[in-house]
């Protein structure tokens, strides 16, 4: 099972405040156990929202595009873990490990599978599915040669 694992902000973070050098080295240490035990598909910190956008839409479908910075830091994502585990119970395990210190946070949420979807995902649509993971698979590998 996959899950995501964000890293919660801040006003540190918000402000763009960026982790000190024994901080990463403290990440990488943990991300090289993550790597290590074959759980970690990518992981990454993000930009201030001040750097974002959010895109809502209104009663008639009509997207609205609001600049960051947004309020409520500790409601915002300032990294996250995407893993690969047998369990809820495993992924935990592994948050409970994150070097973040006092007042860290971290929300962990399961991606969703085809199965979730049950019938609505029809064989054509899921068809559609595979053939962009592949095209998008394709062009990340393109890219890294």
């Amino acid at each position: 099972m996959r899950y995501l694992m964000f890293v919660k902000s801040d006003e540190e973070t918000e402000a763009g405040a960026l982790p000190t050098e024994q901080e990463l080295a403290d990440m990488t240490a943990f991300n090289e156990r993550l790597v290590k035990a074959g759980v970690m598909i990518d992981g990454n910190g993000l930009a201030p929202t001040s750097e974002g956008a959010r895109v809502l839409f209104d009663e008639h479908n009509t997207p609205i595009v609001v600049d960051g910075p947004f309020t409520k830091a500790k409601d915002l994502v300032a990294g996250y873990w995407l893993v690969e585990v047998s369990s809820r119970e495993e992924a935990v395990e592994w948050a409970c490990r994150a070097p973040l210190g006092p007042g860290g946070q971290i929300e962990i949420r399961r991606v969703l599978t085809d199965e979730d979807f049950g019938d609505s995902l029809t064989p054509e649509l899921k068809e559609a599915e595979a053939r962009m993971r592949d095209a998008e698979a394709r062009r990340r590998e393109e890219l890294s040669r």
